[in-house]
């Protein structure tokens, strides 16, 4: 029997690196799976209504080298996130870090996605010059 596999995608394929997007909310879950991390964040908007946004984080692994675990934050904690926004124009966005209410800050991205910050993309820029 075969497994179901989990596709990988590029940065590119899914997520707008013209298109940033700055989060300040309330976090409300944290999901370690695989191929990627997401982290869940409620927004408060100006007429008082809340957005629910989806988080895409690097692999369980990444994030744990970096010392995120599902621990490191409290549902409830306020958080900001910052990142690039899907080219669907959903509420899901490709994270690259999140600030802690106590200012410490977490880099989310996964290199080799091709995403803006991902440094082996720098590298690949560089080798092409």
């Amino acid at each position: 029997m075969a497994a179901p596999a989990w596709a990988h995608h590029a940065f590119a394929a899914e997520f707008d690196a013209k298109k940033p997007v700055h989060l300040e909310g309330v976090l409300t879950k944290v999901e370690l799976i695989n191929p990627h991390s997401w982290i869940h964040v409620d927004v408060a908007n100006a007429d008082g209504t809340t957005t629910s946004w989806m988080c895409e984080a690097g692999s369980p692994n990444v994030l744990l080298r970096r010392g995120f675990t599902k621990n490191t934050f409290a549902p409830g904690s306020k958080v900001i996130v910052d990142g690039y926004q899907s080219k669907d124009g959903s509420n899901r966005m490709n994270g690259r870090d999140i600030t802690m209410p106590d200012g410490a800050k977490f880099f989310l991205g996964s290199s080799g996605t091709g995403a803006p910050y991902d440094p082996t993309k720098d590298k690949q820029d560089k080798d092409k010059q």
